[in-house]
């Protein structure tokens, strides 16, 4: 397979022509793919049409799966996550956020799979942690480095819509016992580029642990609004067939919730990362 990548923008997103993702990965088209994920930060495959079996065994090609201990699963594929609108009010995916950083060691990446989509609206957006972090000044950068920041996954998943059956509740009572609150870096240091990139977001940070609570809010928002600068974002509009991959440890991503009450499906598959540093 001959690869070609065509940029989207100039802080972010490529499309990806010349590779069936249904096919098993070489060694060699990985190793293209994952510096190809460096440069763009987000890559777009058209006309995929792939299995969730597929799917999984495409983002397993980059490492170790995540089960999510909320959402819906495949049921004899628990690494594929459901995100369906008759399962779920998809609200929470209507804001600036990073994928599962409520945990010690967020994702590397994700690999989401359109596979009902409205006949229009439900685009998504990503940002560039990295374009943000360089758009700072040299002073606020150094103020900004050496914070932590408090995520949670209670922020993005309360629990009166989320554990609002018997059933629903024992889980959500079970990931709140086994998923505390955790502590990043606010400026996080890419494991592989070495790039400097803006690590919170709406969906789950909720305080600058060194900072008092009004001025932790103030900066909060400054960073949150910051980050969702079209100059540093790119938006999709998807297609059937379409399959989109992403550097989590460097990006935030919006899925626009304009589209109800028509029915739309999407597949995720979640690569498990390592811990920011």
């Amino acid at each position: 397979m001959s690869l070609t990548f065509t940029r989207l923008s100039p802080a972010i997103g490529a499309v990806v022509a010349g590779i069936d993702l249904a096919r098993p990965l070489t060694a060699a088209l990985r190793e293209v793919i994952s510096t190809a994920l460096l440069e763009y930060q987000v890559l777009f495959f058209r006309q995929q049409n792939i299995t969730p079996p597929q799917q999984r065994d495409f983002a397993a090609w980059f490492g170790d799966l995540h089960v999510h201990p909320i959402y819906p699963k495949i049921d004899d594929i628990p690494q594929i996550m459901v995100l369906d609108t008759a399962q779920n009010d998809l609200r929470d995916n209507a804001i600036w956020h990073t994928d599962v950083t409520f945990i010690d060691t967020p994702p590397l990446g994700s690999v989401l799979a359109a596979r009902k989509l409205p006949p229009y609206g439900g685009d998504t957006l990503w940002a560039s942690g990295t374009a943000a972090y360089e758009a700072l000044s040299p002073h606020f950068q150094q103020l900004l480095d050496g914070l932590t920041a408090t995520h949670d996954f209670t922020k993005s998943f309360p629990l009166e819509r989320f554990g609002n059956t018997p059933e629903a509740l024992a889980r959500y009572e079970e990931t709140r016992r086994t998923t505390p609150p955790v502590t990043h870096p606010v400026i996080r240091t890419h494991p592989v580029s070495g790039k400097k990139a803006l690590f919170v977001s709406d969906g789950f940070t909720t305080r600058i642990n060194e900072l008092e609570p009004a001025e932790s809010a103030a900066v909060l928002r400054f960073l949150f609004d910051h980050f969702a600068k079209p100059e540093y974002s790119v938006r999709w509009r998807w297609q059937e067939g379409d399959v989109a991959f992403w550097d989590n440890r460097v990006t935030q991503h919006y899925a626009v919730d304009d589209y109800r009450p028509v029915h739309r499906i999407m597949h995720r598959a979640t690569i498990l990362g390592d811990k920011p540093f």
